[in-house]
């Protein structure tokens, strides 16, 4: 059976623009035995899903077969695993494929360079079933693997002590999922890129996702987020105790009000770890959501997955009834059948009592954002916080995550430092971390990753000391109603622009090269527009943090060189 498709969607949580389109051919064959396969073609890329009718009401599924199998060895970005229990925020580093071994293993997306033309391989529409994982062959290829159905679960022991997070696989089955025997599969997709930048603007995994089962959406707020847990509660030139207590947040609370920001997250530390339920004494949330409130800023709270789902119903209704905006879940760590079905099975609950949803500590639940609209972002990225302990969140890793992990839908990568490092001026410093680039190359984070739900990861005293970097972060938008990716090369840089309403944002990010790129405005309506841009200062490349702001006026017909520090940014805002 074929048929074709052609529509135009519009998201009630804009990612990439407010209009998508929606266009396929379909070739469904059915099979004896009550099975089917449904392929579809689209101009973006192409995918396929298993189907059955099967006369039993459940059945367990074993295994399923993906083998991907490439013209030649060719190089492909690989985001290799070290365990099935995973965050999932690995590095997408170049490998040929026939070096990638078959006990070698990784996480989604692989995006393959196959002659020019990008390949992303991922999937999307996955529900009562574990993700999918890639493995190497030796050959030119790459096979699946499935994190096996769970059979026995424990907390892991650290230092003589049970952790409230690492629940862990004690025993797995020899299966990799016990569902319906009528039902359709997760789909296997690939995209399809002829530029690496359309990699960027490429729908296809919210496309393919089901549609959104919460009717109402018109509560679904996205927003930016004041953070606490980056900067550690660090605030100073205050006069209380800066910490987990309840003037800290009212400092954060005050701070998001003055410039516009939506929301505030109260990480770890404010309920008594084992129990959702019990706030500490130094914190009085009901207090602060009614502060919030009169502020127009509203709380977003942080909980550990496992003891949610022990307390789910009652930490949903006690939340609701306090008035919090959202939950931040976190320490997933996995996505076999039985944790797939936890990001379902919250997301509706939380859709009820009408709360945003946040997930952090694993990847799967951002392939979700269409059929639950209320996953306004989605960790599962080597993000801002590795900088706390390593130096693994760096300007080639940054320039090659919107080709790759992007892919897959909203990334918080949680950006915004101000203290900002070159590569010899860098330190590891967990309570008052700094950013490896400059800081224009992290106001481009807020223009070239997409977060409908972005964070502000720094201190807000530090923020208070930077009103010219605040003018554009208050500005910024999380959502957007067009994207053009202007140029970029994966893992070496890019340019986005984006337009919310009658404005265009532009970021431009490069890896440790010192580059001059060429902004064409070609993009933008006819008429004048007011240019406000924050390029690298002159000693950029050993002073992160030096920057200069400049306006002039543009048109479509201009064209502007600017000039990159290694492991810099630019960034610019344009109005009418």
């Amino acid at each position: 059976k074929e048929r074709s498709h052609d529509a135009v969607i519009e998201p009630p949580v804009r990612q990439k623009a407010a209009r998508i389109r929606e266009r396929y051919r379909e070739l469904r064959l059915e099979m004896e035995g009550g099975y089917a396969v449904v392929f579809r073609a689209y101009d973006e890329g192409a995918a396929y899903r298993l189907e059955t009718s099967l006369p039993q009401g459940e059945v367990k599924v074993y295994g399923e077969e993906v083998a991907l199998n490439f013209a030649d060895n060719y190089t492909v970005y690989y985001p290799q695993e070290e365990s099935l229990f995973s965050h999932n925020e690995r590095h997408y580093l170049p490998r040929p494929l026939k070096e990638i071994a078959p006990a070698a293993f990784a996480t989604l997306p692989a995006v393959v360079d196959a002659g020019g033309v990008k390949v992303a391989v991922a999937e999307s529409d996955v529900e009562d079933y574990p993700g999918l994982w890639l493995r190497g062959t030796g050959a030119s290829g790459l096979a699946a693997m499935f994190p096996p159905y769970p059979l026995k679960e424990a907390m892991a022991a650290s230092d003589g002590k049970t952790s409230d997070r690492d629940f862990k696989v004690t025993e797995a089955a020899d299966y990799i999922a016990v569902t319906k025997g009528t039902r359709t599969f997760p789909w296997r997709l690939l995209g399809i890129a002829e530029r690496d930048g359309d990699l960027i603007t490429n729908p296809l995994v919210y496309l393919l996702a089901s549609p959104s089962r919460v009717r109402d959406t018109s509560w679904i707020k996205p927003g930016k987020v004041a953070w606490d847990w980056w900067n550690a509660n660090n605030v100073h030139g205050v006069d209380f105790k800066s910490g987990i207590n309840t003037e800290t947040y009212k400092y954060y609370i005050d701070f998001a009000a003055r410039h516009g920001i939506e929301y505030v997250v109260l990480d770890e530390g404010w309920y008594k770890l084992g129990n959702v339920l019990e706030v500490v004494p130094e914190i009085d949330v009901e207090e602060l959501v009614a502060y919030g409130r009169r502020k127009n800023v509203g709380i977003i709270l942080w909980v550990i997955w496992k003891t949610l789902d022990d307390q789910l119903e009652p930490a949903l209704d006690q939340y609701a009834k306090w008035g919090v905006k959202g939950v931040k879940i976190d320490f997933m760590q996995r996505d076999d059948q039985k944790v797939v079905n936890f990001y379902h099975k919250v997301c509706r609950e939380a859709a009820e009592r009408r709360l945003l949803v946040d997930y952090h500590g694993g990847q799967r639940s951002v392939l979700m954002t269409r059929t639950w609209p209320n996953i306004v972002s989605n960790e599962g990225v080597r993000g801002l916080e590795w900088s706390k302990w390593s130096a693994d969140a760096e300007p080639e890793h940054n320039v090659t995550l919107p080709f790759t992990r992007m892919f897959l839908g909203p990334m918080d990568y949680t950006p915004g430092a101000m203290v900002n490092a070159s590569q010899k001026s860098f330190a590891k410093i967990f309570e008052t971390p700094m950013s490896l680039g400059t800081r224009a190359h992290q106001l481009a984070m807020y223009v070239v990753y997409e977060s409908p739900l972005q964070m502000l990861a720094d201190s807000p005293s530090n923020y208070l000391r930077e009103p010219e970097a605040m003018q554009f972060l208050s500005a910024v938008p999380t959502v957007w109603d067009e994207t053009r990716v202007l140029d970029g090369k994966l893992g070496d840089y890019v340019v986005v622009a984006r337009r919310s309403g009658r404005e265009w944002y532009v970021g431009a990010m490069t890896d440790w090269t010192r580059r001059e790129l060429e902004v064409d405005f070609s993009f933008l309506p006819a008429g004048a527009f007011r240019m406000e841009a924050y390029q690298d200062g002159a000693n950029a490349d050993r002073f992160g943090s030096d920057y200069k702001k400049v306006s002039r006026q543009v048109s479509k017909a201009d064209r502007l060189k600017i000039g990159l520090a290694p492991g810099g940014g630019w960034a610019a805002r344009l109005r009418p």
